[in-house]
């Protein structure tokens, strides 16, 4: 699924999406993969103008093509490379100036316990082997932008830079993830839970472990099969409940997180117990169809000013 929003990157989504011609494409893609020759044929138009259809598409992120020999001879074969979009408005929040943002990167845990499969990755290469914890330990480790596990967690200190003063009203979770199978596999659920300040915040079911197209910032010597891609999901604790991606998620609200502290303690993982141990990907820069690391946001009111 591609998550977009209303920043100027994703003028060519909407681009590509504003043409009768690309729309057909698109229609008829979902059905079978064509080529260029079979799309221009169905369409009554050139090759030449659904070649240059095909390419909005493709800038896009909406199609991909690939070289495939069939019949005696080498063609190149479209297919669509997502299966929805979601479009997310801007959201009404307390006073957008005042908030503090921290990025931390997915490999900045200060505790563990994970259990194969896992592993450990940085832009460049693999970090120590695959399925062997103690490569978690690893001080190469701090580079990651990709990590996973069968079970266990992560767990990460975050710095409270909200001055005297300053009441916290809301805080943001956002980061890519998803479930880890053996390969990849779009249908492996997993209870994923998060906790913060040793109080649990809720429990979100992962879908799959997505790995049908490339990520869009996956690196190029990245196996094509295995983790590509998470789905990028917003926690938001507020004032009477939390919410992911606006749902309802548990009704803890910011005040029982206690966040009058010089940091806060974030822990992400899959339970022994759980109904659905589909273990975890968390998805840093570098990887992914997200090319960011877990980030918090914090939105505070002035308390002096009231």
């Amino acid at each position: 699924m591609i998550h977009a929003n209303t920043d100027s990157e994703w003028l060519p989504l909407y681009e590509a999406l504003a043409s009768p011609v690309r729309l057909s494409i698109i229609n008829l893609l979902a059905s079978n993969p064509m080529n260029v020759k079979e799309l221009a044929e169905s369409l009554g138009l050139s090759s030449a103008i659904v070649t240059m259809h095909v390419k909005k598409l493709e800038k896009a992120g909406l199609v991909q093509t690939k070289m495939v020999r069939k019949h005696g001879g080498t063609h190149k074969i479209c297919s669509l490379a997502e299966r929805s979009i979601a479009i997310e408005l801007p959201q009404p929040v307390p006073d957008a100036k005042k908030m503090h943002e921290i990025s931390v990167p997915v490999g900045h845990y200060t505790q563990f316990e994970v259990h194969p499969t896992c592993g450990i990755a940085t832009v460049d290469k693999t970090v120590g082997q695959y399925d062997d914890p103690r490569f978690f330990l690893e001080p190469e480790r701090m580079n990651a932008g990709i990590l996973w596990f069968g079970k266990g967690f992560v767990e990460y200190k975050v710095p409270n830079y909200l001055l005297p003063g300053q009441k916290p009203l809301a805080l943001e979770i956002v980061l890519e993830i998803g479930s880890e199978a053996p390969g990849t596999n779009e249908n492996y659920p997993s209870d994923i839970y998060f906790e913060l300040n040793g109080k649990d915040i809720g429990t979100w079911t992962s879908p799959g472990d997505y790995g049908d197209v490339r990520g869009r910032y996956t690196p190029s010597w990245w196996h094509d099969k295995v983790n590509q891609y998470g789905l990028l999901k917003v926690i938001r604790i507020q004032e009477d409940r939390t919410l992911i991606d606006g749902q309802h998620m548990s009704d803890m609200s910011i005040g029982e997180i206690g966040l009058d502290r010089n940091f806060w303690t974030f822990s992400i993982g899959v339970k022994e117990e759980a109904a659905h141990v589909g273990g975890l990907t968390l998805y840093g820069k570098g990887f992914g169809n997200y090319n960011q690391d877990i980030l918090f946001r914090v939105f505070y009111e002035d308390a002096r000013s009231n």
